[in-house]
């Protein structure tokens, strides 16, 4: 059995989604042959070199499980693309590409966070290309901490008052980036987060039968999918009951 979940956005302000978390992972986690976070884990990293003492919970409480025998895989989102090998390797974790093919079931399944999809959001993916930019996350990473934690909030501000302000088409996925994404690395299978948008969309390509499966955001609920010999189940449990069993698709 496989998990996968993303678009937690831990933060102390928000102990409900943190407790569910560390409820999750200290049971049907334990379970569970890997857990992928396809991004946006953090509401925000700064650099590997400015953990909070809550942060470095989350690095524990990773890496219990990660020893329990859980293979751990971590991929960046828009919040938290700062996260480093330095982290990767004290939570026990892999830092995975964006996009990634693995195998589930012996298929080819594409995973990504989702926030390169948006094509139509033009300015966001300019901002996003200058800041995966190597050069730029290397002068990022050796500015001072204040001056980090500075910029941090500023593109948080901006990024709340420019998300209101767009349409709901342009800050979700471009339609026309699925079939494209899908063909160029053969797959019938993807799945992200970012679009806070939860479902599973049957698709066509070709001739052949194809799915795209959105993860959920954490907020007033928890979301994961559940991959094992009965296929993809998506659903939703409540902060109080991490180890709802998901219902088959």
């Amino acid at each position: 059995m496989i998990l996968l979940i993303s678009d937690l956005h831990l933060e102390e302000e928000r102990p409900d989604i943190t407790r569910a978390f560390l409820d999750l992972i200290a049971t049907r986690a334990r379970s569970a042959q890997a857990l992928y976070i396809l991004g946006d884990f953090f509401e925000a990293w700064i650099g590997d070199d400015a953990m909070t003492p809550f942060q470095r919970s989350i690095c524990q409480a990773l890496r219990e499980l990660s020893d329990s025998g859980t293979a751990i895989f971590l991929m960046h989102g828009n919040r938290d693309f700062m996260l480093g090998q330095a982290f990767c390797k004290a939570a026990g974790c892999t830092l995975l590409k964006d996009p990634s093919v693995v195998q589930f079931n012996g298929e080819p399944v594409l995973l990504m966070h989702g926030d390169s999809l948006c094509t139509r959001d033009e300015g966001y993916m300019k901002l996003r290309r200058w800041l995966r930019n190597p050069v730029t996350l290397f002068i990022l990473r050796h500015l001072p901490l204040g001056s980090r934690q500075k910029l941090a909030r500023k593109l948080r501000s901006e990024s709340r008052t420019q998300t209101r302000m767009k349409a709901n088409d342009i800050v979700d996925i471009t339609p026309e980036e699925i079939p494209r994404i899908m063909q160029e690395y053969g797959v019938k299978t993807l799945i992200h987060g970012h679009t806070h948008r939860p479902a599973i969309h049957k698709l066509q390509l070709g001739e052949h039968a194809a799915r795209r499966i959105v993860l959920g955001d954490w907020d007033k609920q928890g979301w994961a999918l559940q991959v094992d010999e009965q296929g993809f189940a998506l659903a939703p449990f409540g902060f109080g009951n991490a180890q709802l069993a998901l219902p088959s698709n």
